[in-house]
């Protein structure tokens, strides 16, 4: 297996940089032009794999649709194939087969959709034939589920005969996602309101907008990362906004606990650490608004030996990997622990708690961090380099979300190795 070695020769941490555009925004608005009457220009498309991919397979006329490791690429095609004419296999890896889609399925269902399941019921493949999808306007789905399923059902509302009256059942997380999808819909002239936790979107077209895409703040995270591990910092990121759709905008606060401060500027922030600053000796903090950046903080944690009270992970056991259970053994081998606490512990509040305890420790040398098919494990776990040479194992699965991604730490004065 190929692999990477990366290392730091020390000093402060500067350079400037442009970030990739958000995977996140940029795959909710190409699905958006391909439900716009004469589509619409998109400037600062994401060059990740998975925004291409969406792009190739919505330009795709084959049968068969392969989405390979692609989450929301497959959950925003199983509802947008639903309105499109003709019969498509939809399909992705052998990890997407093991991820379950069967919640989206069943609302689809309920709307009149006509997808079966090709293989093993309640997970892709889906063979998904065209639907007028007017059974019913209404339609449930838990709100704790995730939210690429609400975000594809809400996309797809403003084109159903009579509209979505969508309800959240529970309590909602990733809600900073929802409101992207629907600030989205927004611009590009849907309207909607909410009734409760029920979500109203009447019968309208989209309105064709020439749309820019920011630079995403899940790659920015790890920028912050590498200067809250370095002794000083000074680093220059265009391209992100200071009213940002994204919910992963929240890192600039959270590393403000770590001494690192953001300025924005007319192209995006300076990230500043200034020698001296001392590292709290907690960090507590709820990710089900923020469940990308939490990799991010158990490795700055690890590097600084902050103890580390998480909770709001409920839904990374369902992401490219178990991502929880692969901190845990990744950050086991520099002698860090992550653990779940007793629900017991949680009195009734009912809330899932996981600790972590410990300082990265090098001394069996240069540890080789296994990624797991997964991007944000690959990089996550790069700052640690700062304090010692680390090897990343398969490093090439950040190209599903930030392909320049070992380009730019070289900007920055990482070395980078490959094996």
């Amino acid at each position: 297996m190929p692999s990477v070695t990366l290392s730091y020769p020390g000093g402060p941490l500067t350079g400037h940089l442009t970030l990739t555009g958000s995977k996140s925004i940029a795959n909710r608005a190409l699905l958006i032009r391909a439900l716009t009457p004469g589509g619409f220009a998109i400037e600062g498309l994401a060059a990740a794999d998975d925004t291409v991919r969406l792009q190739q397979l919505l330009e795709s006329e084959e049968e068969v649709l392969d989405c390979g490791p692609a989450g929301t690429t497959y959950r925003f095609l199983t509802g947008y194939l639903c309105r499109r004419r003709g019969t498509q296999l939809l399909t992705g890896s052998e990890r997407m087969k093991e991820r379950p889609i069967g919640i989206l399925v069943d609302a689809l269902r309920s709307l009149g959709a006509n997808i079966e399941y090709a293989e093993k019921e309640g997970y892709p493949p889906l063979r998904i034939g065209y639907s007028a999808l007017d059974r019913d306007a209404r339609v449930s789905i838990a709100a704790d589920t995730s939210s690429q399923y609400i975000s594809s059902l809400l996309m797809l509302a403003p084109t159903l005969p009579t509209g979505l009256k969508l309800t959240l059942e529970g309590k909602i997380v990733s809600l900073p996602y929802i409101k992207m999808t629907l600030a989205l819909m927004g611009y590009f002239g849907v309207k909607h309101h909410w009734e409760g936790q029920t979500i109203v979107v009447d019968p309208q077209y989209y309105q064709a907008r020439d749309f820019t895409v920011e630079a995403d703040w899940s790659a920015a995270s790890y920028y912050y990362s590498l200067a809250a591990v370095s002794e000083e910092a000074d680093l220059r990121i265009d391209g992100l906004f200071e009213h940002s759709l994204q919910g992963d905008a929240v890192v600039r606060e959270l590393y403000e606990e770590f001494g690192v401060t953001t300025t924005f500027t007319d192209t995006g922030v300076r990230i500043t650490k200034t020698t001296g600053v001392v590292a709290p000796p907690l960090f507590e903090h709820n990710f089900v608004e923020c469940p990308d950046v939490a990799q991010t903080l158990m490795a700055t944690c690890a590097a600084l030996g902050v103890q580390g009270l998480y909770s709001g992970l409920q839904t990374l056991s369902i992401k490219e990997t178990d991502r929880v259970k692969a901190m845990k053994t990744e950050l086991g081998k520099v002698g860090v622990s992550l653990y779940k606490i007793p629900a017991r512990m949680a009195g009734k509040t009912g809330i899932q708690y996981f600790a972590q305890e410990g300082r990265a420790d090098y001394a069996a040398g240069t540890p080789a961090f296994a990624t797991y098919h997964d991007h944000r494990m690959a990089m996550a776990l790069v700052p640690l380099a700062l304090q010692h040479a680390i090897t990343l194992e398969d490093p090439d699965v950040v190209k599903k979300s930030y392909p320049d991604f070992y380009r730019d730490l070289e900007q920055i004065g990482l070395k980078v190795n490959r094996d």
